[in-house]
């Protein structure tokens, strides 16, 4: 009797403590990934360090420099590009001809100028916003 009165609530104690371990561990969600989905990140990963890559060429640091914006500036927007941005830009770069890499630059400072007229930045101190 003993015996008995003493396991009966060690083994409610320890059938208690089992549930809160349960309880709190968080179920882990495991889903299959497609090749399309894979080969889409990867394609939109090597797009943009194709684009952070033709900062380093000579023509478009002295456009840069010429237009006052400086790289870590144009790397971050780069970063910050949404797929769908990212995949409209490799497409028009796709499509230029062998000078068109000061257009494209000159469409990233239309955008940057844009997205400084509606606050979304603060780039160029010669745009003022629109939405104050």
């Amino acid at each position: 009797m003993i015996k008995r009165a003493f396991f009966r609530p060690l083994a409610t104690a320890v059938a208690v403590a089992h549930l809160l371990l349960i309880i709190q561990v968080p179920l882990a969600q495991a889903a299959m990934i497609g090749t399309a989905e894979t080969l889409q990140a990867q394609q939109q990963q090597v797009d943009r360090q194709q684009l952070l890559s033709m900062l380093d060429d000579q023509g478009v640091k002295d456009k840069l420099a010429s237009l006052g914006v400086e790289r870590a500036q144009v790397e971050q927007r780069i970063n910050s590009l949404t797929n769908t941005e990212l995949a409209q830009f490799n497409q028009q770069l796709s499509e230029a001809p062998a000078g068109g890499i000061i257009g494209i630059i000159v469409l990233f400072l239309v955008i940057f100028i844009i997205t400084d007229l509606l606050c979304a930045t603060d780039l160029f101190t010669f745009v003022k916003c629109i939405n104050r």
